[in-house]
């Protein structure tokens, strides 16, 4: 019965031929907004200088922000090693009994924060990781309409900051369908229209593209998020073509199932490179998968060679408004099933729900997605920033559970040696 489901080469071939096809549109129009931005090698070329640390922070400078100067003191405080050093959090954590674990960085977990919308929650959260020595997370992830922050300068000093602590960040493209491009969809009261990943029309998945390549060659953002079958399969193309793009899918493409995880690493397995690489850096499982799946899905990304390339993203907590049913917490799922899973991103979107839940403007998912004159219209600066530094002492009691197992956390390399 299993022979009925090999896949033939005859089939293969149509796909090739397909796909080679000098009057296929959809790669004819794909090759087209690469040659509006000269070329792979061209492209590439200038991502690498946009994205260097001194060419962001001159950029920053030469408009005369204050951004500069909070950089500079985040580069003092990481040379003065004001961060606490990993060893001494182990020993702060575990004291005496530290020299009992045998840490095994092959399983270390990347303490992932979303989102962080303002590059001043970012400076809110060095401040007290150093007052009460505690991790920074290794990985950001950021759901900000991009040309509201390329205005005010947050996304370059963002991109800047990663690059000073050497933490990954992932940018939302505004090309989405929250953008208004789903002509018959609007706000929370036609959710229902957006599930599956809904949202990129047409001729959509092109223009992510183009949005795509402007920010990666104006500011080298390489990393961002995918919510749509097509633009995944669009970037997919891009990355084989030779542009070294990268993202991680979103937990609405609703990868919930071992079947939906070996459709997505299959689609990477056959689009790689050469070299077994892929853009496919992560995707986020949807809130219900469990720890047996997360197995599962391990001996699939391990069938095709991609255990090193692409992270499993698990929710840990969530907002307490607008996306799931409350308390959601899975400290402790995560707790089992990090010692048996590699490269595994332990994601705070959320306080702890005790927590969130006493506060008197618990977090909300969907206040991502207000304008900056809005946020500050309102006076929500201060209610936000606090939601987002919840987030990070969830993000850091998850740190301590994982510790006190004697389970690896990836924190920013650079501050946490």
């Amino acid at each position: 019965m299993r022979d009925k489901l090999v896949i033939t080469q005859d089939r293969l071939q149509k796909m090739n031929d397909f796909l080679l096809d000098p009057g296929n549109p959809l790669v004819g129009d794909l090759l087209a907004v690469i040659d509006k931005y000269g070329g792979v090698n061209d492209i590439n070329r200038k991502a690498e200088e946009a994205g260097k640390l001194e060419n962001l922070v001159a950029k920053l400078d030469a408009k005369g922000s204050s951004f500069v100067q909070d950089l500079e003191w985040l580069s003092q405080q990481r040379e003065a090693g004001a961060f606490i050093p990993m060893e001494d959090y182990r020993r702060k954590i575990l004291g005496d009994n530290v020299g009992q674990f045998a840490f095994d960085d092959a399983f270390a977990v990347t303490l992932e924060i979303s989102a962080c919308q303002y590059f001043s929650f970012f400076m809110e959260q060095a401040r007290q990781a150093i007052e009460k020595q505690e991790l920074m997370p290794g990985r950001f992830i950021r759901v900000r309409a991009m040309k509201e922050q390329e205005a005010d300068l947050d996304l370059m000093a963002v991109q800047a900051a990663m690059k000073i602590i050497d933490a990954s960040v992932c940018e939302t493209l505004d090309t989405r369908g929250t953008d208004g491009s789903n002509i018959h969809l609007g706000g929370p009261d036609t959710i229902t229209g957006y599930f599956g990943g809904v949202g990129q029309p047409n001729d959509h998945p092109i223009q992510w593209v183009d949005e795509f390549l402007y920010y990666y060659t104006n500011y080298g953002v390489q990393q961002v998020l995918n919510v749509n079958p097509g633009t995944v399969f669009i970037a997919y193309m891009l990355h084989k073509l030779g542009v070294n793009i990268e993202f991680k899918i979103s937990v609405y493409m609703g990868n919930d199932n071992p079947y939906a995880i070996l459709w997505t690493l299959m689609a990477a397995s056959l689009f790689s490179r050469d070299d077994g690489t892929t853009p496919l850096i992560g995707f986020n499982y949807a809130n219900s998968v469990n720890n047996k799946t997360i197995e599962v899905s391990a001996k699939i990304r391990k069938a095709f060679d991609l255990e090193d390339i692409v992270r499993f993203e698990h929710h840990i907590t969530e907002t307490y408004k607008s996306i799931v049913i409350q308390p959601y917490d899975r400290r402790e799922e995560l707790v089992e099933i990090a010692p048996k899973v590699k490269n595994i991103s332990a994601k705070h979107e959320g306080a702890i729900p005790e927590i969130d839940k006493a506060r008197e403007h618990p977090s909300d998912i969907l206040e991502y997605f207000l304008p900056r004159a809005d946020v500050e219209a309102q006076g929500l600066m201060p209610a936000l920033t606090r939601n987002y530094l919840d987030k990070h002492e969830a993000l850091n009691s998850s740190a301590k559970m994982l510790t006190e197992k004697g389970v690896s956390v990836i924190a920013a390399r650079n501050l946490h040696k």
